[in-house]
Formats: structure tokens, sequence, C-alpha cells
């Protein structure tokens, strides 16, 4: 499978007369973007606002962060399943408006919605204060149910981010980058003396209100399969899961997955990147023992020599990422697992809540219970009276001049388990 993805650089979003993209500018008449939105019977009222890099402004409670995409040639459309009908994508020529994300807030749904802050010490923690932000905030209705409450959210960010990136159909791109997966046995055939590696990709999706769909489907129902790297590029992968803002994969990590990248980056160089194997995470042991066994099974079917986990979440799901890791590593198949640490605030505790001594190749993208103090912002996009009750968040983080003192698990993107971050463990 082959994908072709055009890259088109913004440099500023405003508001203008018409929705469109000129020069390296974004415009957007906001009237037309909440028209694309549509009503909800589940929400109140929406609005929309924009922010920069390096604007005095706090973003919160942050549901999910999505690219502007579109298909251009090829079958299927962004987001097969959620806006488009269900068809296999992840070939043909897609286009990207970059720098630019459509992040979804408003009342709180769960408890572990974000925090991004487009300036100050918590701006260096997320990756989405670098780009320029469309915020939808969609509060909802009076006792509306918190799971009509999150799809509904969910739809409207993906509408928005629909809606935009079809913009983006007609424009030449700035750079073009192709990416190619070929059947198994022809990649086998094509690079013969380069060593096989496979991703096995976890999605979160233990427990309520922790979902993430594949093709429309939650993935708690799956058990796992095979995936072409390429058909996350498309939106094939979305969140719709209200875990702790670090460490949640949004749909614009799953759009721009880094260790996809890395490994088309060395495929064919160093590498033999067959593809990528996507599992869940669950509550029960026999559902964790089922998927895990399936996981090892698919990595030994595909004759893969290196195999790279990651995982989404962390404290009961840990216990599928080493399930993972050792039954893999029996396979005698090299296996890394990349995961963030919740090794308490003075990072002396137990990092993980299980272990084996066959994960002895762990990358690590930072420790979540890390303390930080969020300055006042000049404005607030959302709201913030949830604070005190949000993970990472205590009695009393909500300080009276606006601050917030919190663990870095609050932030939208701190600690991605992707490598979507700036944070990293190093050995002495």
């Amino acid at each position: 499978m082959k994908l072709t993805l055009g890259k088109i650089f913004i440099e500023d979003v405003q508001f203008g007369k018409d929705t469109k993209v000129e020069g390296k500018t974004l415009f957007i008449n906001k009237d037309e973007l909440l028209d694309a939105v549509g009503e909800s019977e589940y929400i109140d009222n929406i609005d929309i606002d924009i922010t920069h890099p390096g604007d005095e402004v706090r973003i919160t409670p942050v549901k999910d962060v999505i690219e502007p995409r579109v298909k251009v040639d090829g079958p299927g459309g962004i987001f097969p399943g959620m806006i488009n009908k269900v068809q296999t994508v992840g070939s043909g020529k897609t286009h990207a408006l970059k720098n630019v994300a459509v992040v979804t807030a408003g009342k709180i749904v769960g408890f572990q919605e974000g925090i991004i802050d487009m300036t100050g010490p918590g701006a260096e923690y997320s990756p989405f204060s670098k780009t320029h932000n469309i915020v939808v905030v969609a509060n909802p209705r009076e006792d509306v149910k918190q799971y009509d409450h999150e799809a509904a959210v969910r739809q409207i960010g993906f509408k928005a981010a629909n809606f935009l990136g079809e913009l983006a159909k007609n424009l030449t791109p700035d750079e073009e980058i192709t990416y190619e997966t070929l059947p198994l046995l022809q990649g086998v055939e094509k690079y013969p003396d380069l060593p096989k590696v496979g991703y096995v990709y976890m999605l979160q999706t233990q427990g309520l209100l922790h979902d993430t769909y594949v093709y429309g489907v939650d993935a708690k129902k799956i058990i796992p399969t095979f995936m072409y790297p390429t058909e996350m590029m498309d939106g094939a992968i979305v969140s719709g899961n209200c875990v702790s803002a670090c460490d949640k994969n949004p749909t614009y990590v799953h759009q721009n997955n880094g260790i996809i990248e890395d490994l088309y980056e060395k495929h064919g160089k160093e590498i033999n990147f067959v593809g990528v194997i996507v599992t869940n995470e669950n509550v029960y042991l026999a559902d964790k023992e089922r998927s895990s066994d399936w996981t090892a099974k698919l990595t030994e079917y595909f004759g893969l020599d290196g195999v790279i986990v990651s995982q989404e979440g962390f404290g009961n799901p840990d216990t599928d990422l080493i399930m993972n890791c050792k039954k893999i590593e029996e396979k005698n198949i090299k296996t890394v697992i990349v995961t963030d640490e919740y090794a308490g605030r003075d990072g002396a505790s137990q990092s993980l809540a299980d272990a084996d001594p066959k994960a002895d190749a762990v990358v690590s993208n930072g420790n979540a219970n890390e303390v930080i103090v969020l300055p006042p912002m000049k404005k607030i996009i959302g709201m913030t009276d949830y604070v005190d009750s949000i993970a990472g968040g205590f009695d009393g983080s909500l300080r009276e001049d606006g601050s917030i003192e919190v663990e870095i698990q609050a932030i939208t993107g701190a600690t991605n388990e992707t490598g979507f971050v700036k944070l990293t463990a190093k050995e002495y």
C-alpha cells in the first residue's frame, strides 16, 4: 500500500469573511465553520476561538486534538467509519494542513481532560502549544449522559477538521512524502538481508470512557489485527477516550505517529518495516491473556526479528504492556517497549505497575508525577473550575490568582507514549 502525504505549511490562522487558505494564512468564516459542525441534541452551545503559539492563553479542559486532512486521490475518506463511509484507506494521496490543529474543549466529560498553555512553563510540555489552534468549545445540555456528551463533542471535532481539511484538496503541497509497505512476501523478497521489524500499537480501551475507534469500531471489540501503517495517516484510528491527558493519544497523534514515521525513515535502509499490529488494553485477565496471545502469535506469523511496543495510559494497562513484551520475547523476537512513568513526585517509586526481566529494553517519555506551577494567563478558553479534581490535580491546585499547581499528567501530551513529546530518560 502506497500513500503520498502532501504537507501545506500554515503560518497564521485568522477569522475572515471567507474560509480559505491564502498564501500561508488560513482564514476562517466563523459562521461557516459553525454551520459545518452543525447542531446536536446533546449540545447547548458551541463557540469557536483561535489561539497561536506564544499567546497568553490557557485552553482547558481539552478533549481531543485533530489535524485537518483530506483525501485527494484514492479510496475512502478521512476518518472512515466516523465522518466518511467505511472503506479501507491509506493509499493514494492525502493533503494535510500542518502547524494547525482543531482542539475540542468545553465542560468536562469525565475527570481526565487536559490543559494546553500556549506560553510559559506549561507550553514546554505540550506539543500543541506550537500549533495554531482552532478551539471548538462545546457545552452540553443539562442532564446529558457522559457517553452522549463525549460522542457529540468527538463528532463535532471531526466535522470541524474535515471541513477545514477540504480547503487543502486543490492546494499545491509545500512538501510531499511517499510511504509504501509492500505485501509481506514481496517486502521480504525486496529486502531479504534486512531485519523484519513490526510495531505493536496498543490502544486505550480499558474501562468506561476509555475508548479508541478503529474504522468506527470501539477497539474493545476487536482482537489484535494487522494494519498498513498508512491507514493511520488517513484517520482510521481516532481517539474517544478520557484518560490522563499526559499520555492519551489524541487523534492528532494517531495521524502523526512518530514511531511509524521513524520506522519508515529507516525502511529499506536499516530495517524492513513490515507493518502494524493493532491491539487493545483490557480490564479482565482473560481478555488480557487473549489479546497478548494473539499479538505474540501475529509477530511470529509475520516472521518478525524485532518489535516496538507502545502503550497508552498507565497502571492497569502496564500489565498488557508487559504481557505483550514477555510473550513476544518468548518467540525469540527482540522487543522494545515505549512507555512513561508514574514514579512519584520524588521519582523514587516503582515506575510501572508490572514488570518482567524480559522487559529489558525500555524507552521512557518522562515521569507524569512531576509537579509544575502554571502561571496565570490573560485569557482562558474553556473553564478552570474543575482543576482540583482532574487527574494530576488536588485540593488547592487552582489558586486565587489563577495559577495552577498540578502534576504534568494534567498537561495534554506531556508524556505521550508514542514519543510525541520533548521528555525522555537517559541512563547515566
